[in-house]
């Protein structure tokens, strides 16, 4: 039984043994350096300050259900940005909006925006945000590396490169105006050791959603299995000296594979299998907290509540780039937001109203009882931030149902944050707990991945070796009697 099981880890441990030393390598990177992406305070620093004076969305009805709304500046004009209600028995034809992008004026959908306004859209985002260099070339651009997981949302993308020196490009959507994506020299640089590696993430392969998945899947896979049959040989190999000692009968490399793999086999294990869970194969951790929680939280909204709060709004606080629409059990407020990410909420009547412990218990009335409500100053061993900081304080709720789901609910805006079933809880322990190494321990996996590889091309090497010297000694030999013509 032995000899098959070595030799499958050994010609596994090449292939598979080679990406898994792959992921290590790049794990380091990604330590310092994540996949380039704009994020949400990047996007809020891009905006310009709102000026509503231009009339409000005039030919949207009141009656049109709506589950999220946004008012910000594009190319000198307010829009609203909407998403509808997702409840399909409100879906009355004559109410019905698609998601999008209007004009605050007149209500009229923007269907797409042209090239003079992508320009301008790409001015205001780099003076806003202080890139230090002028718009340069702006083109509508396909699929690339960085735009894998925006561009069919956002089709017609258009590229824009600023000239200045940290080679800053920045991607715009033809559909909503919207900057989607921000990407400098040095991000590419370390994406394409980082990232891209790591994800398996080649455009080639990560354009097709469902076969990437199925290949990280299989592959994480066949690396749990080459690293418990390398356990297994390792265990199995021990032998026994003559002082009585229990040791490695190999020297060299071989003997810090066998070794290495002896004490971090069980941390390699943990560290594919983690990656594979990342992956969430065959549904295994899916969580639904978030969206049920938040549909129970902020309900949906009618457009005429919103508009109305909006005009019953006595100025917007000043240097404010955002007016969102956050309800709060169906009933409408207003979070204006400045472009350091500073949150001030509104009640319907305009009035200044930061979320209540009293407002919360109230708005998670119908549903299950709540087991605790605590106003967290810092992290929890759920609510942290990882390679970026989290808003504090944050209401924490911990509900008395059999999943003991916990809700994180942002009190300046009333927005739910993070949301935790029992599924989501181990996701975050057998994911994030365990695949997320720091140095030292990275590099402990990276030795057994590492070596083995190493060791596996090398027999691979003397085995060929071997079948060449073994036909040039055939070529060589003289014909036996008889097989002469």
């Amino acid at each position: 039984m032995m000899r098959p099981v070595l030799l499958l880890h050994r010609w596994l441990g090449i292939l598979i043994g080679a990406v898994m030393t792959l992921w290590c390598l790049s794990g380091f990177v990604m330590l310092y350096v994540d996949y380039p992406r704009l994020t949400p305070a990047a996007q809020l620093g891009g905006l310009t300050p709102l000026n509503l004076s231009a009339g409000q969305a005039g030919t949207l009805s009141d009656a049109m259900m709506l589950s999220a709304a946004r008012i910000e500046m594009m190319a000198g004009r307010p829009v609203l940005r909407v998403t509808p209600a997702l409840d399909p028995t409100r879906a009355i034809p004559q109410m019905r909006v698609s998601a999008g992008t209007h004009d605050w004026a007149s209500g009229k959908a923007v269907e797409q925006v042209d090239p003079q306004n992508i320009h301008r859209i790409a001015r205001e985002f780099g003076r806003n945000s202080a890139i230090a260099g002028p718009v340069g070339q702006v083109a509508q651009t396909e699929m690339d590396q960085w735009t894998v997981q925006t561009f069919r949302r956002n089709a017609p993308l258009y590229r824009v490169d600023y000239a200045d020196a940290a080679g800053t490009q920045a991607y715009v959507s033809g559909k909503s105006g919207e900057v989607v994506q921000l990407t400098t020299r040095f991000q590419r640089f370390w994406g394409w050791l980082g990232a891209v590696p790591h994800w398996l993430y080649p455009t080639i392969l990560r354009q097709d959603g469902a076969l990437w998945s199925q290949v990280v899947i299989w592959t994480s896979l066949i690396g749990c299995f080459l690293t418990i049959t390398g356990l297994w040989v390792g265990i199995a190999r021990l032998r026994r000296r003559r002082d009585g000692s229990i040791g490695s009968p190999y020297r060299g490399l071989w003997w810090w594979h066998h070794m290495a793999g002896l004490f971090f086999g069980i941390l390699t294990l943990t560290w594919v299998a983690s990656g594979l869970l990342s992956m969430n194969p065959w549904g295994l951790l899916d969580s639904e907290a978030m969206m049920t929680e938040r549909q129970r939280l902020n309900g949906d909204f009618a457009w005429g509540d919103a508009r109305r709060a909006i005009a019953a709004l006595p100025a917007l606080p000043q240097g404010s780039v955002r007016l969102e629409v956050v309800p709060v059990a169906g009933a409408v407020h207003l979070v204006a937001i400045d472009r350091a990410g500073k949150a001030q909420r509104f009640d319907a009547a305009g009035r200044s109203a930061a979320l209540s412990e009293a407002g919360l218990r109230a708005a998670l009335q119908d549903g299950p009882s709540i087991g605790s409500i605590v106003l967290l100053r810092q992290e929890d061993a759920y609510y942290y931030g990882h390679k970026a900081s989290v808003a504090l304080p944050v209401w924490r709720v911990i509900l008395a149902d059999d999943q003991a789901t916990r809700l994180y609910v942002d009190p300046a805006s009333g927005r739910l944050i993070r949301a935790f079933d029992r599924n989501g809880r181990a996701f975050r322990w057998l994911q994030d707990g365990l695949h997320r190494l720091d140095f030292p321990l990275l590099a402990m996996v990276t030795l057994v991945c590492g070596t083995g590889t190493w060791m596996g091309l090398s027999k691979l090497r003397r085995d060929l070796r071997r079948v060449r010297n073994r036909r040039r000694r055939a070529r060589a030999l003289p014909p036996l009697i008889g097989e002469t013509a």
